[in-house]
C-alpha cells in the first residue's frame, strides 16, 4: 500500500522514508520503560519488533493494514480507544497526531489508558522543515507543529514533557535537500496556490501520484540509507526532520 499517509515498503525511491521510520520507532523504544506498550496509528507494523522485549499492541483506523501483524491488534479510531483505563505503561506514535483534525482528544485517550507514572512519546514531522511553514502542503496531515506548538498541545494533559528532534546524517539530508527543491519547482506552478481550493480527496490522490513517480527512481544514495543515518538531540529543534515529545503521566 503506497499512499502519501502511509509508509510500508524500504523499496527503491521509499527507502529513506522507510528508514526514517523505523529509526523513529528504534530511538523512541529507548526512551520507554519496559512493559506493556501501545502501538498508536501503527500501520503495517513494519517495525513493531523494535519495542521487543515488551509486549506490544497495535492500533490502526484500516483493518487492512493490520491483518497479517503476528501481535494483537486493534481497530480503532485513536480519539476512542477500546482499552480499560491504565492498560498501557506506555505509548509510542510514530506520525499519527497530525492525521486528526482534533490530536487533543487522542492524547486524551493515551492519558487515560496509561498507568501512573506511564509515559507516551510522540513522533510528528517538523512543519518548519517537512514542507512549508506557511502551508500544510500533505494533504493527509490536518495539523502540524513546530517545537513550541507541539509542547504546547502536550503540556495540558501530561505532568512533564521534553521536546527532542530527530535529524539525519549528512547523506540523508543530502536526498532532503533535492527533494525540496523539486517542491519548490512545482510550487512555482501554482503561484496562487489554487491548489488549497481543490477537494482533500483530490488532493491526496494528485499527492499519492507525485509521490510514486517521483519516487520510482530513486536518486542516487536513496537505497544506502538505514536507521543509523538518524539520532536525537535537544537543539537545535527548528532544523530538526521530526519532533519527538516525551511525556510522562503524572
Amino acid at each position: 500500500m503506497i499512499t502519501g499517509e502511509r509508509v510500508s515498503i524500504p523499496e527503491g525511491g521509499f527507502n529513506p522514508t522507510f528508514q526514517r521510520h523505523v529509526a523513529a520507532y528504534r530511538l523512541g523504544a529507548k526512551r520507554l520503560p519496559p512493559g506493556r506498550v501501545l502501538d498508536l496509528g501503527c500501520g503495517v507494523g513494519h517495525s513493531f519488533h523494535e519495542l521487543a522485549p515488551r509486549e506490544s499492541v497495535g492500533v490502526d483506523l484500516d483493518p487492512a493494514v493490520l491483518a497479517d501483524q503476528a501481535r494483537e491488534t486493534h481497530v480503532a479510531d485513536m480519539r476512542r480507544l477500546p482499552f480499560a483505563d491504565r492498560s498501557f505503561r506506555s505509548v509510542l506514535s510514530v506520525q499519527s497526531i497530525e492525521h486528526v483534525p482534533d490530536p487533543e482528544r487522542v492524547l486524551a485517550e493515551v492519558v487515560r489508558v496509561l498507568a501512573p507514572g506511564g509515559r507516551a512519546v510522540f513522533v510528528t514531522p517538523n512543519r518548519l522543515t517537512f514542507g512549508r511553514p506557511d502551508e500544510i502542503l500533505d494533504p493527509y496531515h490536518y495539523v502540524e507543529y513546530d517545537a513550541d506548538q507541539l509542547r504546547s498541545l502536550c503540556s495540558s494533559l501530561f505532568a512533564s514533557i521534553e521536546v527532542l528532534g530527530l535529524y539525519g546524517s549528512e547523506r540523508y539530508q543530502a536526498l532532503v535537500d533535492a527533494e525540496h527543491h523539486e517542491l519548490d519547482r512545482l510550487l512555482r506552478l501554482d503561484p496562487l496556490r489554487l491548489r488549497r481550493g481543490l477537494p482533500r480527496r483530490i488532493r491526496q490522490r494528485l499527492y499519492d501520484r507525485r509521490l510514486v513517480a517521483s519516487r520510482a527512481s530513486p536518486l542516487p544514495g536513496a537505497l544506502d540509507i538505514g536507521p543509523e543515518d538518524f539520532s536525537l538531540a535537544a537543539a537545535p529543534l527548528d532544523a530538526a526532520l521530526d519532533l519527538v515529545a516525551i511525556c510522562d503521566r503524572s
